[in-house]
Order: structure tokens, then sequence, then C-alpha cells
């Protein structure tokens, strides 16, 4: 399904029943170890590892597709919020060196203090 598979690589070998949306070039799926009902990946088809590596047309695409998946999300569950993420490089958090941006929604109690919301990557920098 995706050109230029990289061996080994989960978004390599997406099977089609796992796509909720896509176009030529990302695709939307769930994500297998959610943060929270609903939190879902855009996806590039091509394997690259980095966001900073998209093409004009996927780099569109993948926003394009971010907003689509958000008021999709938006219609189905009605979250409260969303946390949008892109874990670019090991230091930061990447395991999959396949780019892939979460977008994770977001309900009111998920949590007791969501303030700080993606600064809670360094835990200790989150409140301010």
């Amino acid at each position: 399904m995706m050109e230029e598979k990289q061996e080994n690589c989960p978004f390599c070998s997406i099977s089609q029943n796992e796509i909720i949306k896509e176009t030529s070039l990302v695709i939307v799926k769930r994500d297998l170890y959610p943060v929270g009902k609903g939190h879902s990946l855009i996806i590039p088809k091509r394997h690259i590892a980095s966001f900073f590596e998209t093409t004009p047309a996927e780099r569109k695409d993948l926003i394009d597709m971010l907003e689509i998946a958000k008021k999709s999300l938006q219609k189905d569950l009605n979250p409260d919020g969303f946390n949008i993420g892109i874990n670019e490089g090991v230091i930061a958090g990447q395991t999959v060196m396949h780019l892939h941006i979460h977008l994770i929604p977001r309900y009111k109690g998920d949590m007791p203090d969501p303030r700080g919301g993606v600064r809670g990557v360094i835990p200790e920098k989150q409140k301010y």
C-alpha cells in the first residue's frame, strides 16, 4: 500500500481496513496505543522520518487531513479540545521512524489539571 516501503516499519504495512481516510499521499488511522478515545494518526504514505522531509504536496495533505480528522472526531465524539503533536527524532520521543502526527481528542476531566498541555513532555516544565 505505501510507496517506498521500509522493511519492519509498522506504518509501511498498514492494512486497508485500518485506514479511516486517505489521499494519494496521506492516510488517517487510529493509534493502536491510544492516549484517549479517538486518538488518531495522520501519516504520509511515503516512508520519511521527519516533517521537515515532506514535499509541499505532502505537507498540504497532512494539514488538510488533520483538519478533516478533527472535524470527524468533533462530530462523532464531541471532545472538549485536542492536542496535536509530532515527535521529531529519538531525543524528542520518536519511536517509529516514519513521520506521523498525533491528533488526540481531550475530554473535560480526563486529567485533573490539563494546563500546560504538550509542555507535559517534560513534566517539571508543564506548570508555569
